[in-house]
């Protein structure tokens, strides 16, 4: 049985294949991301799907793509439990990019972005893929992602920098209770995905002047400093775009893309099921 594992910070997707390449499960837990996680917590979070407790002995080959996989020791400590776990399996862990460039462009050459819970942006020449940013982290980095965009809701909410009738939906919607807003921000597991979380309310109000101008601030910083990284490369090559940020905002995607000169390819809004095709080809090869 081979598991395939697509996971951001906020949840995981899991799909188990026979060795011809026909589903046998799906699974999804919450997100599994080793930078920001213990292992003890993360081995709780596999443990949340009964599929993935009763199959561990068949599993013989595990592909993990995952946020927070970029650095060696959160890679490392996030492979050692999976092989662990799954004692009868060979286990391969890769940063999500890897997973973004499979489901968007499978082996053909392209740059591909990520706009989900976090952001991040690489080269895949077709075999290679580079990444010339390497990320610190989503208070310091993170452009027009889900947090990106939770946390300057928050912010111009709290500053009354919000529209006075979106102000009053923001809050029916969420809870706005000072307190409430700083214990999960500094006492909770997963603040990005808790800022994450605020964003869906942009995908409510698409059409409201304020979200249009908020979605292009985040992916015009977004644009100047991770895929301008690839200046030569988007003369020749389209900008392709992975993760549900990008599904929602493709119109505001490609006016700024117009901006700065770069062309838009596939927007893909989840990645595992690109996974599962670029696997099955790789198994029928």
């Amino acid at each position: 049985m081979i598991l395939l594992t697509d996971s951001g910070s906020t949840k995981c997707d899991w799909i188990a294949l026979d060795n011809d390449g026909n589903q046998l499960f799906k699974a999804r837990t919450r997100g599994m991301n080793p930078a920001i996680l213990t292992v003890e917590e993360l081995q709780e979070r596999i443990l949340e799907s009964e599929e993935l407790v009763k199959h561990k002995a068949d599993v013989t080959e595990v592909f993990f793509y995952g946020a927070g996989c970029g650095t060696e020791q959160p890679r490392l400590s996030l492979e050692q439990l999976l092989a662990s776990y799954f004692s009868n399996s060979t286990v391969v862990v890769k940063e999500d990019t890897a997973a973004a460039v499979y489901a968007a462009v499978g082996d053909e050459p392209g740059v591909v972005c990520i706009l989900g819970t976090g952001s991040n942006c690489c080269f895949s020449d077709g075999e290679n893929i580079e990444q010339r940013v390497v990320s610190l982290g989503y208070t310091l980095m993170d452009e027009a992602s889900g947090n990106w965009y939770g946390k300057n809701l928050l912010r111009d909410y709290g500053f009354k920098n919000m529209p006075e009738d979106l102000r009053t939906k923001f809050a029916d919607s969420y809870n706005m209770d000072p307190d409430y807003i700083k214990f999960n921000l500094y006492k909770q597991p997963n603040p990005n995905a808790y800022l994450a979380h605020h964003a869906e309310f942009i995908f409510q109000n698409l059409d409201e002047r304020y979200i249009k101008k908020l979605l292009r601030k985040g992916l015009r910083k977004f644009s100047r400093n991770m895929i301008l990284q690839f200046k030569e490369e988007i003369k020749s090559h389209e900008v392709h775009f992975v993760g549900s940020i990008a599904h929602f905002a493709e119109k505001r995607i490609k006016q700024v893309a117009a901006e700065y000169g770069y062309e838009v390819g596939n927007i893909v809004r989840r990645p595992i099921d690109g996974l599962v095709e670029y696997h099955r080809n790789k198994l029928k090869a």
